[in-house]
């Protein structure tokens, strides 16, 4: 059961409180750490962008004119030492968490936010022998590392390792309306967005789907190849205990439709075409840049992910290039562009001098294609190992 001090939620409360045309930024990774001085831009289309930065206390003032906007504004929230944040609305009196850099080739960090009510919602990530959330906040290679309990988060779960072969399933709790079954609330009021990081990039996020029942949101879950798959169910618990039975046991199934319009097909294509140009001529921020907008688009080529995890490793971001590398196996066409991207996995684990993963992409790469570069690979990294 969880222990709140009255006391301190009612000062706490009063102190990070905020008004609709105000926002908050604080630290994903360490308890009511606000943000001074982050740079928040506000978008939307076909106008002018605005920029503000936060204050001592982490709070920014709202442009008026973007108060009312809600789902027509695209917020982008910017600190050195933090990833961006790209988020859309709404967004008015609402916590934001940036994410510290992250440092391994295979961590990843969740941030869970949301709105006023309910008051109290739980992370919890489900993996072989461990379960980590407000009641066991240390794990295997992963652990808890804020537990908000009076609204808005974050709260935020770091895996500081993965495991390799093992299956990750991230959810989300609604502690406070816990024995109400089958209720409304985390869906409809709210409002909760959930992030993925991976090293210095925002590469997922989830806002939670409407009109659904249940006090248990299951998010995603990583599975054993390391892809990350969207579930976004909902079922129902009344306790910490029954949310690790219920995701230690869970099957989860689905064939994705990967259906998009001719149109946005066309679209991403063209995108992609630029981000290409941009990468040929040595500009590979711009061609990362470009690669996610095309996916944005067509969310299911492997041939786009291929190019977004070669402008990663072009610019030093390693694990953001090994998940792109991992999407465009998940959706590729043919083999070649699954050997070629497993091959591209195995040189960032061989350069970073984790040989027996190296070895085993490195293989991989050679069962879906035959290739000499291939064999001379796994010839080189096995010598390095003896």
């Amino acid at each position: 059961m969880k222990k709140i001090l009255l006391l301190f939620v009612f000062w706490q409360s009063f102190i990070f409180a905020q008004k609709n045309n105000e926002l908050l930024v604080l630290s994903a990774v360490v308890k009511d750490k606000v943000i001074p001085n982050a740079q928040i831009i506000f978008q939307k289309n076909g106008e002018t962008s605005e920029t503000v930065n936060t204050d001592a206390s982490g709070k920014a003032i709202i442009p008026p004119q973007f108060v009312e906007a809600n789902n027509e504004i695209t917020l982008i929230i910017k600190k050195d030492g933090y990833s961006t944040l790209v988020t859309k609305g709404p967004f008015g009196g609402l916590t934001y968490a940036l994410s510290p850099v992250m440092e391994d080739l295979d961590g990843m960090r969740i941030v869970l936010s949301w709105g006023k009510s309910p008051s109290d919602l739980d992370s919890h990530l489900s993996y072989p022998n461990n379960h980590i959330c407000y009641y066991h906040k240390e794990g295997t290679n992963a652990n808890l590392d804020v537990d908000d309990t009076d609204s808005f988060g974050p709260e935020t779960i770091t895996i500081e390792k993965r495991a390799q072969n093992q299956k990750y399933i991230y959810a989300v709790h609604n502690f406070s309306d816990r024995g109400e079954i089958d209720n409304e609330t985390l869906s409809n009021r709210s409002n909760a967005k959930v992030y993925v990081y991976i090293g210095n990039t925002l590469i997922k996020s989830y806002d939670v789907p409407k009109r659904k029942k249940g006090t248990v949101w299951v998010v995603f879950m990583i599975d054993e190849s390391g892809n990350i798959v969207d579930i976004n169910n909902f079922e129902n618990s009344t306790s910490w205990e029954g949310v690790r039975s219920l995701l230690s046991n869970y099957r989860y199934s689905s064939t994705p439709t990967n259906s998009i319009t001719e149109n946005d097909r066309q679209r991403a294509f063209d995108i992609n075409k630029q981000g290409e140009n941009y990468y040929h001529s040595g500009r590979m921020e711009q061609a990362v840049n470009y690669y996610q907008q095309a996916l944005e688009y067509n969310p299911f080529d492997g041939q786009i992910y291929s190019n977004l995890g070669l402008a990663f490793s072009k610019i030093g971001r390693s694990a953001e290039a090994i998940w792109a590398n991992r999407e465009a196996i998940k959706f590729a066409g043919d083999n070649t562009v699954k050997a070629s991207s497993y091959f591209n996995i195995a040189k960032i684990y061989e350069n970073s001098g984790q040989y027996s993963d190296a070895l085993y992409y490195y293989g991989l790469a050679k069962e879906n294609k035959e290739n000499p570069v291939y064999d001379k690979a796994i010839l080189r990294v096995k010598t390095k190992m003896r």
